[in-house]
């Protein structure tokens, strides 16, 4: 009976190392791939956030860990630079909203220094299906009504919801998610006019995070 026991144990011991090699031999194989996925979907993101044609360099390379409270948190977001002949010209950040219905937001905003927004999108939200998930470009072109309008300033009265007096629709029974959004776009290009353009200071994502 030992002898079948050590038998089946050697069997099973076998067939673990066995699978656990052809999870690591698949992993190995698949993860450039995934890897190279994720840039090209990042890449596709900014490109619709920053016109190509605005710059001249690989935003992706130029990627830089910011911080301040207009940005939702006070956590690290990521600012990718657009260069035209070596000037800075405009930028896509990572920005949040804390304050929608149900949760926080997370958003990527394209604008220049100027106050000029280029393009916003949804990066992850968790509002309610049929009524604040129109913030998504997949449910509505809502967030493609930003493109094009400036932030004067952060007491801009046009960067509301019209419900408040703003110039921007809300949502029939949901109005505090595109207030959020809002909000959060106007904060961030705020914040962008006072950036230094070569960014002097400002911590280099890594490597991880660029390629």
């Amino acid at each position: 009976m030992l002898t079948i026991m050590r038998k089946h144990g050697i069997i099973l011991a076998l067939f673990a190392a066995l699978f656990t090699a052809l999870t690591a031999l698949v992993h190995s194989l698949t993860e450039p791939a995934i890897q190279q996925q994720a840039v090209n979907q990042r890449q596709q993101l900014l490109d619709q956030v920053v016109p190509p044609g605005l710059h001249d360099n690989d935003m992706l390379k130029e990627c830089y860990l910011v911080t301040d409270s207009a940005l939702g948190h006070s956590q690290p977001h990521r600012l990718y630079l657009a260069r035209k002949q070596g000037k800075a010209v405009a930028a896509a950040i990572e920005t949040t909203a804390p304050d929608g219905y149900s949760g926080s937001i997370q958003l990527l905003v394209g604008a220049d220094f100027d106050g000029n927004v280029l393009g916003v999108r949804v990066t992850e939200q968790h509002e309610t299906p049929g009524l604040g998930d129109k913030i998504e470009l997949r449910v509505s072109d809502w967030i493609t009504h930003f493109s094009g309008k400036k932030v004067g300033s952060d007491q801009d009265a046009f960067w509301g919801v019209k419900k408040d007096g703003g110039g921007f629709d809300q949502f029939t029974g949901a109005t505090i998610t595109p207030r959020a959004v809002v909000n959060a776009v106007k904060r961030t290009v705020v914040y962008l006019e006072t950036l230094q353009e070569d960014m002097r200071g400002a911590a280099k994502c890594g490597r991880e995070k660029n390629e």
